[in-house]
């Protein structure tokens, strides 16, 4: 059974790990240094402990699976992470499901997030469930020495008449 709730204060170091583990296996195409992963691992941690207020968690059989924020609690999942053991396993789409419900509550029209363009896995997740590319951008990664590319995604929450094409004039 998959049961999304509000993340506790107390499993900072749980959801930073999952986090951490998810991070690790979307990006292995990128060649990930110690110096890079040691800094990850801080800023999930810093991010886990500051941020559970802003964190949705989702356990499978009463185990933590992942979790989702919206960092700013506006339109944007600034974090998605599913632990490597229950991907596959439908977590994914009942916490993404959860975090539209939401960010619809809040009266915005589109979900906004991003990764990186070689994070294929998490581009055709997010697409299977509604989302279309919007952008591709590619900028200098000082940590990794080399260009990387990052892709938006966005999925429409209410549907948009633009007034540009059709019989009426």
């Amino acid at each position: 059974m998959i049961v999304i709730r509000n993340a506790y204060q107390q499993e900072a170091e749980v959801l930073s790990a999952i986090g951490l583990r998810s991070w690790r296996q979307a990006t292995m195409a990128l060649g990930i240094t110690a110096t890079l992963y040691e800094n990850a691992a801080s800023a999930f941690s810093n991010f886990t402990r500051s941020s559970w207020l802003a964190i949705r968690v989702a356990e499978f059989g009463g185990a933590v699976a992942g979790w989702a924020a919206r960092e700013h609690f506006d339109e944007t999942i600034s974090d998605f992470w599913i632990d490597p053991d229950f991907q596959r396993k439908r977590v994914g789409s009942f916490l993404l499901a959860d975090m539209e419900r939401l960010i619809e509550g809040r009266g915005f029209d589109t979900i906004r997030l991003e990764t990186h363009a070689q994070n294929e896995p998490a581009v055709a997740f997010f697409r299977h469930h509604g989302y279309s590319v919007r952008w591709l951008s590619i900028s200098y990664a000082v940590k990794l020495d080399r260009d990387v590319q990052s892709v938006g995604l966005q999925k429409q929450l209410v549907e948009v008449e633009s007034g540009l094409y059709g019989t009426e004039f």
